[in-house]
């Protein structure tokens, strides 16, 4: 080959494999799963458990993009999950209105994002330290007020949110998880608040300059994953039919980093897209999936994670260099 059509065209395949590194990483632990689980891995059953076991996550991931592409972060979102649970079923068992229960969760997850917000922004305070702070506090709250134990849904109603399934076959996590999906990326490409948090992310300064309110653009991003929290804690706490104190909600706040950042979201802010974390979240399910299906010791898990993490962030660092 001649040398000078050559370096043209290795140019133009590392840009693809940069530009598109997330669908090939997806690929290609596709593909060893179809090695190691043969047709076991492409059923209608198990695509729907993969895609089921990780719609709360996911629905979570996709609010937390907005906030790391505005250049912040949340660690308060598992502790804030069960605090919007125990808030809903109480209400429904109270009063067995499930449609007024979910306008209250939405409400009051709105208004946790929205302080935290107000803080972060007001206060000029790191988004790390005021939500790790918030973190402390809902778990706490939420241990004193069920006695370190958890709350049960009595609603029958309530229970039937997460536990039917469209057609008999599609569980309505995973419908919940792609009509999010569907709308924060729609918010992501095709609106003025979408676009002014990619440019806050991006730089801030020259954000202010340009005369966007950057304070309110960065409450607005917390507020969106408000309302990620409360489709989630509805979806999460009607599955299971309860929310617990000290077992629900752990590390989702990690999960939903790790999908946004192997996504391809950069940590520093003002780069990714939605459908780089919808990846980002079948990647990690095939993970789970895969070491599920092989009976590989379940502590392996969060190392298989850790890999896939790092992976992803040394193909942001090599896309930045070019």
């Amino acid at each position: 080959m001649n040398t000078k059509t050559r370096g043209p065209r290795v140019a133009a395949l590392k840009k693809f494999a940069g530009d598109y590194s997330i669908i090939l990483i997806t690929l290609a632990m596709v593909l060893l799963a179809t090695i190691a689980q043969g047709k076991t891995f492409f059923s209608l059953q198990n695509f729907m458990n993969i895609l089921r076991n990780h719609a709360v996550i996911g629905i979570i991931a996709f609010g937390m993009a907005f906030v790391i592409i505005s250049g912040n972060i949340d660690l308060s979102v598992g502790a804030q999950l069960v605090a919007v649970g125990a808030v809903v079923i109480s209400f429904t068992n109270a009063t067995g209105n499930v449609a007024l229960g979910i306008v209250l969760a939405i409400v009051t997850s709105l208004a946790l994002s929205g302080l935290t917000g107000l803080i972060v922004t007001k206060g000029r305070v790191p988004s790390f330290i005021v939500t790790l702070g918030m973190q402390y506090i809902y778990r706490a709250f939420c241990m004193y007020f069920m006695s370190g134990g958890g709350f049960y849904g009595q609603s029958a109603e309530y229970k039937m949110i997460s536990n039917t399934a469209l057609f008999g076959k599609i569980p309505m996590p995973v419908i919940y998880f792609f009509v999010m999906f569907l709308l924060y990326y729609w918010i992501s490409r095709h609106t003025k608040l979408g676009r002014h948090i990619y440019a806050v992310g991006s730089n801030e300064k020259a954000s202010r300059l340009s005369g966007i309110n950057t304070d309110w653009i960065k409450i607005a991003s917390f507020l969106l994953l408000g309302i990620a929290i409360a489709v989630a804690a509805v979806t999460e706490s009607s599955r299971m039919g309860s929310i617990n104190s000290t077992s629900s909600g752990n590390a989702y706040e990690l999960n939903a980093i790790a999908m946004v950042v192997v996504g391809g979201v950069a940590m520093e802010g003002g780069k990714g897209t939605l459908i780089g974390v919808l990846f980002g979240v079948l990647i990690l399910g095939i993970i789970n999936n895969m070491i599920t299906l092989l009976g590989v010791n379940v502590y392996l898990i969060n190392a298989f994670k850790g890999l896939i993490i790092i992976l992803a962030v040394l193909l942001q660092r090599k896309e930045r260099e070019r």
